[in-house]
């Protein structure tokens, strides 16, 4: 089993637009958003670009995972508003040992705003009250 914040990653899609058109040389608001939670650094959680996360309809889309926990997908993020928001739901996922942060527990948006909750790899048995 993970120990609470044991490699812990926070995947930001760097190529998201927010359904806008950004002028090639201009930063896409993925990368703004990707920026903005590299430049404050998270406690116990790597910050990783990833090329996309396939969910563009969403606007920015970011990921929580780790090894024994449950991965989270979060879309319609906003690169200038929602910094706090997802530092302070990815100190909570850090502190849990398997991914599961308490639906009340966590930031209002993170309720709102989940697009998948995917199972770990190697997940405990499951008792489906066999003998």
């Amino acid at each position: 089993m993970a120990h609470p914040s044991s490699r812990v990653e926070l995947l930001v899609c760097i190529r998201c637009r927010q359904g806008h058109d950004v002028p090639e040389e201009a930063e896409r608001p993925g990368a703004t958003l990707f920026r903005r939670l590299s430049e404050s650094g998270l406690d116990g959680v790597t910050t990783r670009p990833v090329e996309c996360l396939s969910n563009c309809s969403q606007g920015c889309t970011i990921a929580l995972r780790g090894p024994g926990r449950w991965t989270y997908v979060y879309g319609n993020i906003d690169p200038l508003d929602h910094p706090d928001t997802i530092q302070d739901g990815a100190q909570k996922y850090a502190a849990t040992l398997d991914g599961l942060v308490p639906w009340r527990e966590r930031p209002e948006h993170f309720r709102k705003n989940c697009i998948a909750r995917i199972p770990p790899l190697d997940p405990p048995a499951c008792n489906l009250g066999e003998t």
